[in-house]
């Protein structure tokens, strides 16, 4: 797969959105992971119906507001928001990432995020983790009011590089997120860390992988 740039999403793809509910889970108890996956379950849902809705929010007002409704449902001291905001902002990265950053770098190839976060998120997360010279670029859908999968959103890589889309090789653990990219044109690649089903939205990535280590097999340089 010859690419001119590799794409990344960053919640769930490069960084674990249930780090943080993890490393409170001695005060949340048993509950914690399911907690964490109602927390993301609406977090997406808000952005994609305030996208229809044209009721923008920018993802952090969002991650707020579900983690708001998701500490009622499960009943969890709300004096423990603060904390869980902070360690959302510091998300821990996957085992595999920095090296395979490291070595796509030396590679020279193009990399970037592309991302509903805010720039202020993205660019706490990549330095936080000491990720922040290995990218060219950091997208965030801030910069057209709308979130993925709308097209306007892929489309900035685009146009910042001056290339086709199907020079991108765009990476995802989000399968409507790979859909969105794949119909849109992208060559997108699953990442499929938890043995789940595809969605059937019109795409199939040719490339399933189980860890971004595995990209480095697919990628020509």
């Amino acid at each position: 797969m010859m690419s001119k740039a590799i794409v990344f999403d960053a919640y769930g793809t490069l960084f674990d959105v249930n780090s943080a509910a993890e490393k409170c889970k001695d005060k949340i108890g048993d509950k914690w992971e399911n907690f964490s996956n109602l927390w993301r379950t609406t977090q997406l849902e808000y952005t994609w119906l305030r996208s229809l809705m044209k009721r923008h929010k920018d993802f952090w007002q969002i991650t707020e507001d579900s983690l708001d409704k998701s500490m009622k449902v499960f009943e969890i001291d709300m004096s423990m928001k603060k904390e869980l905001l902070n360690l959302y902002k510091v998300l821990s990265p996957y085992p595999e990432v920095k090296n395979v950053l490291e070595i796509l770098k030396k590679k020279n190839f193009k990399l970037s995020i592309l991302s509903n976060g805010t720039p202020a998120l993205l660019n706490q997360l990549v330095k936080s983790n000491n990720l922040n010279d290995l990218f060219d670029d950091l997208f965030s859908i801030e910069e057209v009011k709308t979130y993925k999968p709308d097209s306007k959103v892929y489309d900035l890589p685009i146009n910042k590089y001056k290339i086709k889309p199907e020079e991108i090789t765009f990476l995802s653990a989000n399968t409507w997120d790979v859909s969105g990219g794949g119909n849109y044109g992208y060559n997108s690649i699953w990442v499929n860390r938890n043995k789940s089903q595809f969605d059937n939205l019109d795409y199939q990535p040719k490339n399933e992988i189980g860890n971004l280590s595995q990209l480095l097999d697919i990628v020509e340089t």
